[in-house]
């Protein structure tokens, strides 16, 4: 797919955004042909990597994620890579470390970079949350700035650049709860459930049979690059700009905007980031939809994927069982669509 976000005139927009969607769409058929079910996450996934933001996946083992994870770096032809996190595992293990080398003509030492698998562009941390936290934690410069820091030396990914997370529910033994700053750094938190009983079926046939389906490859990083940035162009009216900061605000215990519920469950709300992410997550789906601009209902499509994992919730929700994804339901009821402030209403 050839885009050019810096397109002009109308025609030239429609038909970029046409080679868009034509493209998204494609790779949703290449990742169906290995992916069986899961729709509204491969969605998520595809959204989440044409505004730039790391993913973050959960669900119990064997449901897929890892495969999924693995197929769209074939098909989006990307440079992959797997840490499978550990206990066990230490920081230098993800980033990489220094080390001495000796140059076998001369005998004179000198300290080396040896690269840690997080030099990749598709970086799948699997099962994240059963490393410590202070593993956890290295991956957060590279989440956030796409570079890595080593011995005073700064070292620059290769864009695109995405973090690819799976994790296991938290109520499960051998498993680390994740730092807030980095559940913050993830765009989306995508919920992988079991599969329904024809879904199982075609699993079964594709996976025992004598062939095994391969996808082919639809989009490469400069592709993504220029499609990201196309995304970016999107129109967002400042009455829906205040809509997706009234709805993080409503996320804050003890704010003007939070009803009770969130007052009594939630010990800390969504940061500026959430705001950012459902602005952007609301871009893709405008153009998805063949809009150009964002509306009220694209932010609230995308409200549970950005701000469930990003409510702290106190000790009374965890005794009273309250499900992130029902508190966010409250602040999509609580936050009226028309706009609040004068000038906002005037524009």
């Amino acid at each position: 797919m050839a885009v050019n976000p810096d397109a002009v005139t109308s025609d030239q927009v429609r038909a970029q955004c046409d080679a868009f969607r034509h493209m998204f769409k494609g790779v949703q058929d290449e990742v169906g042909k290995v992916i069986v079910g899961h729709k509204d996450v491969v969605e998520g996934v595809l959204t989440a990597i044409f505004v730039g933001g790391n993913i973050l996946l959960e669900g119990v083992p064997g449901l897929g994620k890892t495969m999924l994870v693995r197929t769209l770096g074939e098909v989006l032809s990307l440079e992959f890579s797997r840490i499978q996190f550990t206990p066990d595992l230490m920081p230098a293990d993800v980033i990489g470390t220094n080390l001495v080398v000796e140059d076998p003509e001369t005998g004179r030492r000198r300290f080396e970079f040896q690269r840690g698998p997080i030099f990749a562009q598709l970086v799948l941390a699997d099962e994240i949350n059963r490393a410590t936290p202070k593993t956890q934690s290295a991956m957060l410069e590279a989440m956030q700035e796409k570079s890595v820091t080593v011995g005073g030396t700064h070292y620059k990914l290769e864009a695109p650049f995405f973090v690819m997370a799976t994790q296991n529910p938290i109520e499960q033994e051998g498993t680390y709860p994740l730092p807030e700053a980095q559940l913050d750094r993830f765009l989306f938190k995508l919920n992988v459930g079991y599969s329904k009983l024809d879904e199982l079926m075609t699993i079964i046939d594709r996976t025992t049979g004598a062939e095994t389906p391969a996808p082919a490859k639809m989009i490469d990083g400069p592709g993504i690059l220029a499609a990201q940035k196309l995304i970016r162009h999107a129109v967002v009216a400042p009455h829906v700009k205040e809509y997706a900061a009234r709805m993080v605000l409503g996320s804050h215990p003890g704010g003007d905007m939070a009803t009770s519920t969130i007052n009594r469950y939630v010990r800390c709300g969504a940061s500026p980031r959430a705001a950012q992410a459902l602005v952007l997550g609301g871009k893709v789906r405008a153009v998805m939809d063949g809009r150009y601009h964002v509306s009220n209902e694209d932010i609230k499509a995308v409200a549970k994927p950005v701000l469930r994992h990003r409510l702290l919730l106190n000790f009374e929700a965890e005794a009273d069982r309250i499900d992130p994804d029902y508190l966010v339901e409250e602040i999509v009821k609580a936050t009226p669509t028309q706009a609040m402030s004068p000038a906002v209403s005037s524009s």
